[in-house]
């Protein structure tokens, strides 16, 4: 007989749709600083957060904690990286949000395609 941490309970706004739109909206935050314009398509954030959602719900136990440490992690750098980018008071150097931007973008595919 094994013994199995029993489920933790999911957090108020803990929807993994709604996490990915979060950092989706951080995503056009840092593009707008960089200069590489932040427009998107509310309706395809919206069907990406659907697709997230449904994608998790049917996704194994250890799939979805891994989903969940790897969203927290990319919020926590991607938040710290908009802070670092405001901090100083003035326009931040395009070429550091860009490098945020990719990085976080980059992220985010992973973030996604882990649940595939």
């Amino acid at each position: 007989m094994t013994h199995q941490a029993p489920p933790t309970p999911a957090l108020p706004g803990g929807d993994p749709g709604r996490q990915v739109a979060s950092l989706r909206e951080i995503l056009l935050l840092v593009r707008d600083l960089s200069g590489m314009g932040g427009n998107a398509d509310a309706d395809a954030l919206l069907d990406e957060a659907a697709t997230i959602s449904s994608l998790y719900e049917r996704a194994s136990p250890v799939a979805q904690r891994r989903f969940d440490g790897q969203a927290a992690e990319i919020a926590a750098w991607a938040a710290a990286g908009v802070e670092a980018l405001l901090a100083t008071g003035v326009p931040p150097r395009p070429s550091a949000a860009r490098r945020l931007a990719e990085r976080l973008d980059e992220s985010l595919d992973r973030l996604t395609r882990s649940l595939v």
